[in-house]
């Protein structure tokens, strides 16, 4: 089932499977600002958890037990319950389950709370331990931005912009697991895009200081917005194809399983360790400038 709130300048559209945004609309201008999930990514802007990328093998142990896990986890393939809503915000939660108990062996819950304020999308996620015993899990957002923004625009008008330079550390990827890292740039605050940036999958960014990361319309000033400060990572992503269609701008609290791997759940880098009874929090903003 789907849901919409709207202020006077965005109208949002969630659906319950994956308490995913299917639609953002510009009020003003009539414009579509999600990817509409067409055949080159069939998704908009899940949400990544209990873990986020590739495990290695598609497995991790728990206690000597081993679960199997896809890509990105599992949230965002379940359907979550709306708990509260307004004209401007509404939040979802989705809890453990038989079927998540199969691939993650703890109580939890989890709740999404979207919040429009002005021409920003506030996207918040809490994660609260429901269990008996601590918790790990990772944790990331994946929205996807349409671009070129209309017909009239190619790839090269636009830019992956920070808001300060930048020396950021490149985690690469081979197979969907990190692996070797590298300097991506040297004091600049500029990525040009082009339909041949993501040919290699993803770019996975580290030891980022900006606040934040937009996709900029050149000349024109027309933007999105997203905020970073206080993720671990960023990764740009669009599918492979002949003409880019859309970018996702991914803030991640943790990171795929490295090549060599323990595959034991404990040794893996987390977005948080909580204990019986804590919750962790994070949030993002999005804004979109027209």
């Amino acid at each position: 089932m789907q849901y919409t709130i709207e202020n006077q300048d965005l109208k949002l559209t969630v659906d319950t499977h994956g308490a995913e945004m299917v639609e953002l609309i510009h009020k003003v201008t009539g414009e579509q600002m999600l990817w509409t999930a067409g055949e080159a990514w069939n998704r908009h802007a899940p949400m990544l958890f209990p873990h986020t990328g590739r495990l290695k093998d598609h497995t991790y142990t728990v206690d000597g037990k081993q679960y199997t896990s896809n890509q990105h986890g599992f949230v965002r393939d379940l359907e979550h319950t709306v708990v509260e809503k307004s004209a401007e915000s509404i939040t979802f939660e989705v809890t453990a389950n038989e079927f998540t108990r199969t691939r993650f062996p703890f109580e939890f819950i989890f709740r999404t709370t979207y919040t429009l304020m002005g021409n920003t999308v506030r996207h918040a996620v809490e994660v609260v331990n429901a269990g008996d015993k601590e918790m790990r899990f990772g944790f990331g957002y994946h929205p996807g931005f349409l671009c070129p923004f209309d017909s009239s625009h190619t790839t090269e008008d636009y830019e992956l912009r920070f808001d300060i330079p930048q020396t950021p550390v490149e985690q690469k990827t081979p197979g969907g697991l990190c692996g070797e890292t590298c300097v991506y740039m040297e004091n600049s605050d500029v990525i040009q895009v082009t339909d041949q940036l993501f040919q290699s999958d993803s770019i996975c960014l580290t030891q980022l200081t900006a606040k934040t990361l937009s996709l900029v319309e050149k000349g024109t000033g027309r933007k999105v917005e997203v905020s970073i400060e206080g993720f671990p990572c960023v990764l740009v992503w669009s599918a492979s194809t002949p003409k880019l269609q859309f970018v996702c701008i991914e803030p991640w609290h943790s990171l795929p399983d490295r090549v060599d791997a323990s595959g034991k759940w404990e040794d893996k880098p987390c977005a948080a360790a909580l204990k019986a009874g804590e919750s962790w929090s994070t949030h993002l903003d999005m804004t979109f400038v027209r």
